[in-house]
């Protein structure tokens, strides 16, 4: 299971890598660079899902939605690495 996202912010283009949580549902994000608010798209379950290289762990687990099992569990997306502009 991959536990790494790049996560590309659809205003600007900068992407950063951010660890995924596999406890926890990542429902908002703000660019560190623009400072845009990611949500996730319709149909997506959060923020990896939407904008990320990979979705979030529950989903390739094969579970249909990650925050149903804890929707209490929200939480910002945590940096991992430098940012590299898009």
């Amino acid at each position: 299971m991959e536990l790494i996202s790049a996560l590309t912010c659809p205003t600007c283009g900068v992407v950063e890598r951010l660890a995924m949580p596999t406890d926890a549902c990542v429902f908002f994000h703000e660019c560190t660079a623009c400072q845009t608010r990611l949500k996730p798209l319709a149909g997506d379950c959060c923020v990896f899902c939407s904008y990320g290289s990979t979705p979030c762990p529950p989903i390739q687990a094969g579970h249909t939605d990650c925050c149903a099992s804890n929707p209490a569990a929200l939480l910002p997306a945590q940096p991992l690495l430098n940012v590299q502009p898009g």
